[in-house]
């Protein structure tokens, strides 16, 4: 009897462990949402702080009624303007349910760029495979075969409705806000992930009649932060991470998803290219591929970032 104890005792109690893990990881973890504030000095000096909510990598699956319910409160922050860095859909049927959750934000002014999930749906995967891709430096479509058999999300119905709503797209392009008479200009990239970035055609830095100019990507890869850096963009936001999503306590993520350090998963962090230095703010995002739905020592979150004059 002691035999069989020491035989199957230690395995047994090793699976119960990793059993419990899963089931806090999908069950509770991925589910607590929570609010990231951060202070970024970025304004020129005399303008009024700005509250700007960031909210990336939805990845909504039909039925996610705690998720809706969520981003919708967070309307209740009032922010001065909303910038959404991609990844809402992870399922074809949930473009009504994004615009839900997102409903009441549409009445704040807003900016967007899409991810490779708004555009296509999500495959079952090993999740072993990012850490082989991360070892071999491959990562999405930079350096793999382009894939194939994919789902096409609707992602013209969200951009239609963020459009209607009067949020700018930012997809390899440029876009404006005015708030409280302020100008804000705004230029954004389409993809690295999937290689749909063109920074050719938005090259060329700040705009100098503008009060504050920020870059917006989904994937922050290193060519499009040293483009944004080296143009002399105060602040670059990206989310597309999801803080590594599966984090050692103590030790942090083991993968970012592209090419940035561990390090700078999530949060706010800085970026250097040449002579110039950037802000960067990478969003762990609020939800998962709908094949891996699970967070560990990586809860969901949005952030507001206040930002304010510099010194």
């Amino acid at each position: 009897m002691d035999d069989m104890r020491a035989r199957y005792g230690v395995p047994l109690a090793i699976t119960a462990v990793g059993a419990a893990g899963l089931a806090y990881a999908a069950g509770f973890e991925a589910r607590s949402f929570r609010l990231r504030r951060l202070t970024v000095p970025v304004l020129p000096q005399g303008m009024r702080p700005l509250r700007v909510l960031q909210v990336s990598d939805i990845h909504m699956v039909s039925g996610q009624r705690k998720k809706r319910a969520w981003l919708q409160s967070l309307a209740g922050l009032r922010p001065d303007f909303v910038v959404n860095t991609g990844d809402n859909l992870s399922d074809p049927e949930g473009v009504p349910e994004v615009l839900d959750a997102l409903g009441p934000l549409l009445e704040f002014p807003g900016v967007y760029v899409f991810g490779s999930n708004d555009y296509y749906g999500p495959k079952p995967r090993n999740p072993a495979r990012y850490l082989l891709e991360k070892a071999q430096g491959r990562h999405g479509l930079n350096g793999n075969a382009p894939a194939t058999g994919v789902i096409h999300n609707p992602w013209e119905e969200l951009r239609d409705a963020f459009d209607s709503a009067g949020w700018v797209g930012l997809s390899n392009t440029r876009g404006r806000l005015k708030i409280d008479g302020h100008e804000l200009a705004f230029t954004g990239l389409d993809d690295p992930h999937i290689k749909r970035d063109r920074y050719e055609e938005v090259a060329g830095g700040p705009e100098k009649d503008a009060d504050l100019s920020l870059a917006v990507v989904h994937a922050p890869y290193l060519r499009t932060l040293d483009a944004f850096t080296a143009d002399g963009y105060p602040l670059i936001l990206a989310g597309h991470t999801h803080g590594g999503q599966l984090c050692i306590p103590f030790y942090g993520a083991l993968v970012t998803n592209c090419d940035l350090d561990t390090d700078r998963v999530k949060g706010l962090s800085t970026h250097t290219a040449g002579e110039n230095t950037s802000y960067l703010h990478v969003s762990a995002g609020c939800g998962t591929n709908r094949y891996t739905p699970v967070r560990f020592a990586c809860p969901p979150e949005a952030t507001l970032l206040t930002l304010v004059p510099h010194v």
